[in-house]
């Protein structure tokens, strides 16, 4: 067990120097080894060992990814070739896939090491992008772009033509990205012990105005017509085209692709059940903090204190 070594995944742009410090001294405590790419050595302590980013999965036997949801599907994105367990630490707004809270971090990294935990498997789409070969957890989206028309596309399924969308935005999912941004545009929330492929349009105006849910072994293939307004093509929300204006995506899923670490999953279940009734609330933080208790809104006022000097 010495030789455990955590691969660190860090948001892009936040603080995370709190949450990497517990992680450091906790590991100091335990003999285990800290890894990060590279380019993010500035962000932690000396200590930790820097690595390329392309042998960060490889040389490590679980990843710790801090941040939301987006650092997390980038932590699943980097080890699609050689899954590994991926433990989720919230930094984010409202996670779906992270679980532990700082404060739980010592205990999660001991049940870590002592192979404590279950592992929630997640499929993602491989994707043929304009020849480009991408892969995504959440989903793939054609998106158009203001005030320049709309998405114009060919749904085929398994090479039999289906019919045509126009709207402005044509957005692929896997189970776990239907609360995403397919939940956004209107389509069904997917259990994430399901496999299925969902292609959901936003704002259709014209063709295939709903969601059409897939088998996984079906191929999806999505082509631009030439009277198509150019479009940007996101993957798990990152724009990886600007402004397309002829080309297909052809989308394939795979099972078992990412393993996502769930030390407690009934309650994961649960807090997720409450985040996504939340969201259809059409209430401002201010307003959902008024239907909180007395008690529990005066902890919450005095945990926002500036700190006195």
């Amino acid at each position: 067990m010495a030789g455990f070594v955590f691969g660190l995944v860090l948001h892009p742009t936040r603080d995370v120097s709190e949450v990497v410090g517990i992680i450091e001294r906790w590991a100091a405590q335990h003999g285990k080894t800290l890894a990060v790419r590279t380019e993010d050595g500035h962000r932690v302590p000396p200590s930790v060992r820097l690595l390329p980013a392309a042998e960060l999965t490889d040389r490590s036997d679980a990843l710790i990814s801090i941040g939301g949801d987006g650092t997390m599907l980038g932590a699943l994105r980097s080890a699609v070739r050689d899954p590994k367990p991926v433990l989720g630490v919230h930094l984010g707004r409202l996670g779906f896939l992270v679980e532990v809270e700082p404060p739980e971090l010592p205990r999660a990294l001991e049940r870590l090491v002592a192979h404590d935990f279950t592992v929630e498997s997640h499929a993602c789409l491989a994707c043929d992008v304009c020849g480009d070969d991408v892969v995504a957890f959440n989903d793939i989206a054609l998106v158009r772009q203001p005030g320049a028309g709309f998405v114009t596309a060919t749904l085929a399924v398994d090479g039999q033509r289906y019919g045509y969308y126009r709207c402005d935005a044509l957005v692929v999912s896997t189970p776990t990205g239907s609360t995403a941004y397919s939940y956004a545009a209107g389509g069904p929330l997917i259990s994430p012990a399901a496999q299925a492929v969902v292609v959901t349009p936003s704002a259709p105006m014209a063709g295939i105005s709903r969601s059409v849910v897939l088998s996984p072994d079906e191929a999806v293939h999505l082509e631009l017509r030439p009277d198509s307004a150019p479009v940007a093509v996101e993957m798990d929300g990152l724009v990886i085209r600007e402004a397309a204006t002829e080309g297909a995506v052809h989308v394939r899923y795979v099972r078992d692709a990412g393993q996502v670490v769930r030390l407690d999953p009934r309650r994961h279940q649960e807090r997720n059940q409450l985040k996504l009734s939340l969201l259809d609330l059409p209430l401002l933080p201010d307003q959902l903090r008024e239907l909180l208790p007395e008690g529990l809104r005066d902890q919450l006022s005095r945990r926002e204190l500036p700190p006195s000097r």
